[in-house]
């Protein structure tokens, strides 16, 4: 395996697994969000979920019902596929061991029933450094199944740097990249979009996207940090300038927090919707959130449309292990013990931070 990972990443990623780190600059960024909306109601609702993997457990989820209502109402729902798709793993040992990832066509498809989720109003990035974790076979399997579940995919090179996709009467931009990987550049080449092939075109794809709203779905920062770096934040800057209405990132496998850049909303990480880490990792990286946005479509202009954001909400939950299977309910449904840690824990991340530096250039 020839990752990209620098060695001091390497060597922070067990002691940042045990104990997810509450450092790093905490400024700027927004409270907890509720799930208030506009009257009249938006004109499209989506719903992002995070990363989904097999890892945890090969058994299907239970998902609280309150979480399925949420869901349920999107018209669109955009996911991470952080596990290849086969039929049986062809990384044996990795997979094992859980390094590689893996999971069934099966475990999708009743995670989906699980999640009252519609194949046809599905979107998985496939953007990830996972994406090719069995090999070109592996990742050949991911795309034959997901085509013929309907499910529509982002960030393999076969996409585009931007897919348009409908959602309800809206045109809806999709952009995904990766800037980790588990194999050789050359591997990932012409098959996963990477943050060095954005580089080459995905910017100018952005502000050139006929779409009525565009969205990005980066894999970046590092794991098990709940503030995401410097250089995450600015990239951030730049796909919002670059015409990013909406920036919805992962990798980081624990919940990260969000802000405002102009008109552009950002959430750093959503964390897992399904474990991509063994059944026994600690509580901070079972909390995880929905993100649930509405738009509305401004048809002002002549000949032309815009959509902006009207609403979203944050639905944070826990995700617990039982029978052999992962269980996902709201934090306040959790034993007393654990739910009180998780929504301390929540309330530091999303705490109110003023940005020193922005309130003194006011």
């Amino acid at each position: 395996m020839s990752s990209n990972f620098p060695l001091s990443y390497r060597l922070s990623w067990l002691p940042r697994f045990l104990v997810p780190s509450l450092g790093g600059d905490r400024n700027g960024f927004l409270p907890a969000m509720g799930g208030s909306s506009r009257t009249p109601p938006p004109d499209v609702r989506l719903v992002f979920v995070g990363d989904i993997s097999a890892v945890a457990s090969g058994k299907s989820p239970e998902i609280d019902e309150s979480l399925r209502k949420t869901i349920s109402a999107a018209d669109l729902v955009i996911g991470n596929c952080e596990s290849p798709i086969v039929a049986r793993p062809l990384a044996r040992l990795g997979t094992a061991v859980g390094t590689r990832h893996a999971m069934t066509r099966s475990f999708l498809e009743q995670t989906l029933a699980a999640a009252a989720i519609d194949p046809h109003r599905l979107v998985l990035s496939l953007a990830n450094n996972h994406a090719l974790d069995q090999g070109v076979p592996g990742f050949e399997q991911t795309l034959e199944t997901l085509d013929r579940l309907c499910v529509r995919t982002i960030g393999a090179a076969r996409d585009g740097f931007v897919r348009t996709v409908r959602a309800g009467p809206a045109r809806i931009g999709l952009a995904a990249f990766t800037q980790w990987r588990n194999e050789t550049a050359d591997a990932f080449s012409g098959r996963v979009t990477t943050a060095a092939d954005f580089n080459h075109g995905g910017w100018a794809a952005l502000r050139e996207a006929e779409a009525d709203f565009v969205c990005a779905v980066p894999h970046w920062d590092r794991e098990f940090r709940h503030f995401p770096e410097a250089a995450t934040r600015e990239t951030a800057r730049r796909l919002a300038a670059s015409g990013a209405s909406l920036v919805v990132g992962g990798h980081a496998h624990v919940v990260q927090p969000a802000e405002r850049i102009g008109e552009t909303l950002v959430a750093y990480s959503l964390g897992d919707f399904l474990g991509t880490a063994w059944w026994w990792c600690r509580w901070p990286l079972r909390i995880s959130a929905l993100l649930s946005v509405g738009i509305s479509l401004d048809k002002a202009e002549a000949g032309s449309r815009r959509a902006g954001i009207v609403s979203c909400g944050m639905v944070p939950f826990l995700r617990s292990p039982r029978g052999g299977r992962e269980v996902l309910a709201p934090i306040d449904m959790a034993r007393r013990s654990l739910g009180r840690r998780a929504a301390d824990r929540w309330r530091t991340i999303f705490a109110r931070q003023q940005d020193l530096r922005a309130a003194a250039s006011d």
